[in-house]
C-alpha cells in the first residue's frame, strides 16, 4: 500500500484528495501546513509527498528544497495554475511531476503511480550487469546507483531515470518528448519543461560549472531544436 503525504492548507481539497486515494488503496497523512509537513515526514516516512504550493507559513517551494536537502522522495507539487512560472520554479526546486488544480483523483493517481515506476526492481542475480564507468561518472543499473569520483550521487527518482534512460544510448539525440514519455509517462507536449528543469538539477548534481558548462555534468549535451544525449568522454 503506497504511502502518501498530502500537505494542503484548503480543509476541502485536503479531504477531498485524501479521500480519493485512500478509495484507491493509498495509506493517506495530510497535512495543513508546511511545517506540519515537514515534521510528519520524518515520522511517517512517505512513497510519494503531494505537495501544495501556496501553504501559509513555510511556502510549498521552501518546504521542498527543505525535503531534498535530505530525502529524495518523489515529490509531486500542485499548482494552481498550470501556465505559471510557479511550476518551473518548483520542478528547478526538486519536484518530480505537478498537477493543476481542481485536482483530479485520476490524474494526480496515474501521476503518482507513474513516479512510483520510475524506480525499478533490479533484475534476477545471474542477468545483473555490470556498472558502467563513464570519466568519472560510474552507474549501476541493477543496483540503481550512481556515484561520482567514488561517492554516491543521491538523485530523485525522475533524474535518475533520466540518467539512465539518456546513458542507455550514448550518442544518440532524444527529443524532449521521447524523454518525457520514457521517463514520465507523459504525452501532452506542455509538460516538456519537466524534461529541461530535470536536466538542470541534474546536472548540478553531476558537478557542472555554471560559467563554463564543464564538468561531469556536461556529458548531458543540449543539441539545439532538438533535445539531450548522452556523450561519453
Amino acid at each position: 500500500m503506497p504511502r502518501v503525504l498530502l500537505v494542503e492548507d484548503d480543509h476541502a481539497v485536503r479531504k477531498g484528495v485524501e479521500l480519493a486515494l485512500r478509495h484507491q488503496g493509498h495509506d493517506v497523512l495530510a497535512a495543513a501546513t508546511g511545517e506540519e509537513g515537514l515534521d510528519r515526514l520524518r515520522t511517517f516516512r512517505p512513497d510519494v509527498v503531494v505537495l501544495d504550493l501556496m501553504l501559509p507559513g513555510i511556502g510549498g517551494l521552501d518546504v521542498c528544497r527543505r525535503i531534498r536537502e535530505h530525502d529524495q522522495v518523489p515529490i509531486i507539487i500542485v499548482t494552481a495554475r498550470g501556465d505559471d512560472l510557479d511550476v518551473v520554479v518548483g520542478l528547478e526546486a526538486g519536484a518530480d511531476d505537478y498537477v493543476v488544480k481542481p485536482v483530479r483523483a485520476r490524474v494526480l493517481e496515474a501521476r503518482i503511480r507513474a513516479v512510483l515506476r520510475r524506480i525499478g526492481a533490479p533484475g534476477p542475480e545471474g542477468t545483473r550487469p555490470r556498472p558502467e564507468t563513464h570519466g568519472d561518472l560510474t552507474i549501476d543499473r541493477s543496483g540503481l546507483l550512481v556515484y561520482l569520483c567514488g561517492e554516491p550521487v543521491p538523485l530523485a527518482p525522475s533524474e535518475l531515470r533520466l540518467l539512465l534512460t539518456l546513458s542507455a544510448a550514448p550518442g544518440q539525440v532524444l527529443s524532449r518528448q521521447q524523454l518525457l514519455e520514457a521517463v514520465w509517462e507523459h504525452s501532452y507536449h506542455g509538460d516538456i519543461r519537466l524534461v529541461d528543469a530535470c536536466v538542470k538539477r541534474l546536472r548540478g548534481k553531476l558537478g557542472t560549472n555554471a560559467a563554463t558548462g564543464a564538468g561531469t555534468g556536461s556529458c548531458i549535451e543540449t543539441v539545439r531544436g532538438f533535445g539531450y544525449r548522452f556523450r561519453t568522454p
